[in-house]
């Protein structure tokens, strides 16, 4: 699978670790993906 190092374990996103019970909500990461594809697509569709 494709992986950026450091990525997916930013300050922000969410980890919480029981003893048979793992949650994780990359918050962060899902942040600044949104804000790079949005800049992106702005870029190539401006008119």
């Amino acid at each position: 699978a494709f992986k950026i190092p450091g990525f997916g374990k930013l300050p922000g996103d969410i980890l919480i670790k029981k003893k048979n019970f793992t949650f994780y909500f990359p918050l962060a990461t899902c942040l600044i993906l949104s804000i790079l594809l949005t800049l992106i697509l702005n870029l190539i569709f401006r008119k």
